[in-house]
C-alpha cells in the first residue's frame, strides 16, 4: 500500500489505517464484540498492508486501548504506528461533552489531565510510547485551556519520548494556526466522506498549505456506505442521531448506492471500496480510517487504496451526493 510522510515527524504511514472505535464495543456499538476475533483483526494489519492503528481512551472507557494492547503482544511494535488521544475524560471534571450509558464524559486539555491520560493510555496499551498523541476534542469553557498550555505539555512528552508526533482532531482552521505557533502539528483528524464534504471549504486547504496530513474518519458514514443496508434496516447505537440515518435520508442514500453499481462493475470493486477510493482521490496528503471488526473487512477495505478513479467518475459521485441535499 502507498505511504505518505507524516508531517515533519520522519514517519511514513499507510494511506489507510484501522479505526478501533467499534472494536471497543460498549453502548455506542450495541455491546461488546468477540474479544479473540477483535485481537486477530488488529494483529492482521501489517500483513494486510496497514501500519496505522487509531484508538482513544473515550472508546468504551479505555476498552479499545486494552484490546489493542493485547493485540500488540502478538505483533512487532516497530511495524505499526499507534494513534491515541487525550482530552475526553470521565475520571475528572471538565466541560460537559456527552453521556455514554450512565457515565458523563468531559472535555479537559489541561496539562495535569493530559499527563494523567498519557500514563493511563500507555498502561492500557502495554507500550512505552505512542507514535501520535492527538487532542480528541478541543477545549471549551468553562474548563478552557489555551492551546499554548496544551502544546507546552505535548512538546514535553515528545522530549520525554512518550509520544513521537502531535495531532489534533475536530479542529477549525483557526485552531490549526494556533497549534502551529507553538510547535509541529503533523496530522489533523476530521469527518470526511462523499456525503459529508464540509472539510473541503477551509480545513482541507489549510492542511495542504501547511504540510499536515488530513486523516478522514467515518468515510463510510458508520457503515451506511458499506452497501449492506436496505431500506428496511434500522440504525443502531451511535447511528441513531446521525443525519444520513434519519428516515427519508437513509432511503435516498441507498438509492444512490444502487446508481453506483455500474462504477463498481467498471472498477471491479465493491460499494465500500468505491466510497473509500473517492475520499483518497481528493488529495495525496489524505489518509483514511476505516473501522473493521473482522479480518475479511480489512481485506476488502484495503483494495480501495489500489483504485485509481477517473476524474469524470470522481465528479459523477460528487454530483450524485450533492443531489441528495437538494
Amino acid at each position: 500500500m502507498k505511504k505518505l510522510k507524516l508531517g515533519k515527524s520522519g514517519m511514513e504511514i499507510t494511506r489507510m489505517g484501522l479505526g478501533t472505535w467499534a472494536i471497543g464495543g460498549g453502548p455506542a456499538w450495541g455491546g461488546d464484540k468477540e474479544l479473540d476475533q477483535c485481537i486477530r483483526t488488529i494483529a492482521s494489519c501489517p500483513q494486510l498492508g496497514i501500519n496505522l492503528i487509531d484508538t482513544a481512551p473515550g472508546y468504551n472507557f479505555g476498552q479499545s486501548e486494552k484490546i489493542l494492547g493485547q493485540a500488540l503482544k502478538q505483533m512487532n511494535r516497530e511495524e505499526v504506528h499507534i494513534i491515541t488521544k487525550c482530552g475526553i475524560v470521565w475520571t475528572r471534571q471538565g466541560s460537559l461533552f456527552n453521556k455514554v450509558g450512565d457515565v458523563q464524559l468531559y472535555k479537559n486539555l489541561s496539562g495535569e489531565s493530559i499527563r494523567e491520560e498519557i500514563d493511563l493510555s500507555l498502561k492500557r496499551l502495554g507500550t512505552d510510547y505512542v507514535d501520535v498523541y492527538m487532542t480528541h476534542w478541543q477545549s471549551v469553557e468553562p474548563f478552557f485551556t489555551p492551546v499554548s498550555e496544551t502544546m507546552e505539555v505535548l512538546n514535553q512528552l515528545k522530549e520525554e519520548g512518550k509520544i513521537r508526533a502531535i495531532g489534533a482532531a475536530n479542529v477549525t482552521p483557526d485552531h490549526i494556526k494556533e497549534y502551529l505557533k507553538y510547535g509541529d502539528l503533523d496530522i489533523v483528524q476530521a469527518k470526511y466522506s462523499v456525503l459529508d464534504r464540509q472539510v473541503e471549504e477551509e480545513l482541507l486547504p489549510v492542511c495542504r498549505e501547511n504540510g499536515i496530513v488530513l486523516q478522514a474518519y467515518s468515510p463510510l458514514e458508520q457503515g451506511l456506505l458499506s452497501g449492506t443496508y436496505t431500506k428496511e434496516s434500522k440504525p443502531q447505537g451511535a447511528q441513531c442521531n446521525k443525519k444520513w440515518f434519519q428516515p427519508g435520508n437513509m432511503e435516498r442514500v441507498i438509492d444512490m448506492l444502487e446508481q453506483w453499481k455500474p462504477l463498481c462493475e467498471k472498477y471491479q470493486c465493491t460499494i465500500p471500496s468505491l466510497a473509500l477510493a473517492w475520499v483518497l482521490a481528493q488529495g495525496d496528503f489524505i489518509t483514511i480510517l476505516s473501522g473493521a471488526c473482522e479480518e475479511r473487512e480489512i481485506r476488502e477495505n484495503v483494495k480501495a487504496a489500489g483504485l485509481e478513479l477517473e476524474k469524470e467518475d470522481i465528479l459523477l459521485m460528487r454530483e450524485m451526493a450533492e443531489a441528495l441535499e437538494r
